[in-house]
């Protein structure tokens, strides 16, 4: 999938245009660079490989939040239904979050302590919310759930 990615930290740019200045490291507009291959996606939505499993962000949306009981909304992001690996060669970097094309959030992950997983606490109650994960081997990618 083609994106506009800030060269300096990786963000994508889904609006179509880069912003004023990258909205995770403040890079300029001139920072960003067209890739045609800047997410990648399943092929086959309904076959996906072992290999697409364990990178493809798993979005869970629950309604009512443990932690903040009123107008809020959780978004549990897992990379992977196979579980992608946390090890010093090989891991999820950061996973970067979007309502409607727009950034709201990154959060980043550090191999051997942590699990591949996030999760948001939200106030809106309706959109669409996009999850982009980085693999440091395997490039960025992405999944899309209705809030």
């Amino acid at each position: 999938m083609e994106g506009l990615v800030c060269k300096v930290c990786g963000h994508i740019a889904l609006i179509g245009v880069a912003p004023e200045k990258c909205p995770v490291c403040g890079a300029p507009a001139k920072s960003f660079e067209k890739k045609p291959d800047a997410v990648v996606a399943v092929k086959e939505p309904a076959k996906p490989t072992d290999f697409e499993k364990k990178h493809t962000p798993a979005i869970t949306i629950v309604r009512k939040c443990g932690l903040i009981p009123e107008g809020c909304i959780d978004a549990h992001v897992k990379i992977g239904g196979i579980q992608h690996p946390m090890q010093s060669d090989h891991f999820i970097q950061y996973i970067d979050f979007y309502i409607d094309k727009k950034y709201i959030s990154r959060v980043y992950l550090t191999p051997d302590k942590l699990n591949p997983a996030a999760a948001l606490h939200l106030k809106p109650t309706s959109g669409r919310l996009t999850a982009i994960e980085s693999c440091n081997l395997h490039g960025r990618w992405i999944a899309e759930a209705e809030i």
